[in-house]
């Protein structure tokens, strides 16, 4: 066997290896919590050696890092449906209100917000990047509300947001997933009077 075909079994299994490591990390962190879940839960979840989990991820930061990534890339998340180019840009902003796939139990909010919670320091980069996951929720919905003709459309986008996130931690509070009917009510209003301006 040439030593090109064991270097290309070797990136395989090594790719392999973390993207078991960061299937088994998901269910747990949003179950239990980040920092209530140890690596080596991870590691035998995954299953791999702790040696394995500490060459693809040297420390527990880097693992959630890579976690809140593969989680803002995967387009599950509530921010993905603004990009959607199948809806217009008022059912963009309206679908942050719907509740999440019915598979999606226990309710968990957003998992930029969890994040953030658990790392309040606003330095550490887990929470550096929560934030700007959150600022480009805000970005993305003061371009729809641009495209639909808001006169401030910034100070809409907040508004909008901010109703989303609470929405998102009421329904993961009180275990209600629909709970975001209730803001999409408001939601309407807003985006009712926005057009009327």
């Amino acid at each position: 066997m040439s030593s090109t075909t064991t270097a290309k079994k070797t990136q395989r299994r090594g790719r392999g290896a973390r993207e078991r490591i960061l299937a088994a990390a998901a269910p747990l962190f949003a179950q239990q919590g980040i920092n209530a879940t140890g690596m080596e839960q991870v590691a035998e979840a995954a299953p791999v050696s702790k040696r394995t989990l500490y060459a693809h991820f040297p420390l527990k930061s880097d693992l959630v890092i890579a976690h809140l990534r593969e989680l803002a890339a995967s387009g599950l998340t509530l921010e993905s449906v603004l990009t959607r180019e199948d809806l217009d840009p008022r059912e963009r902003i309206l679908r942050l209100f719907d509740p999440p796939a019915p598979d999606a139990n226990p309710v968990r909010g957003c998992p930029f917000i969890d994040a953030a919670v658990e790392f309040p320091d606003p330095l550490s980069e887990i929470h550096t990047y929560a934030c700007e996951q959150k600022l480009l929720m805000a970005q993305l919905v003061t371009e729809l509300a641009t495209e639909l003709g808001a006169a401030e459309p910034a100070a809409l986008a907040e508004q909008l947001v901010t109703l989303a996130d609470g929405a998102a931690s009421r329904a993961m509070v009180l275990n209600q997933p629909d709970y975001g009917r209730h803001a999409r009510t408001a939601a309407e209003i807003l985006l009712d009077r926005a057009a009327r301006h």
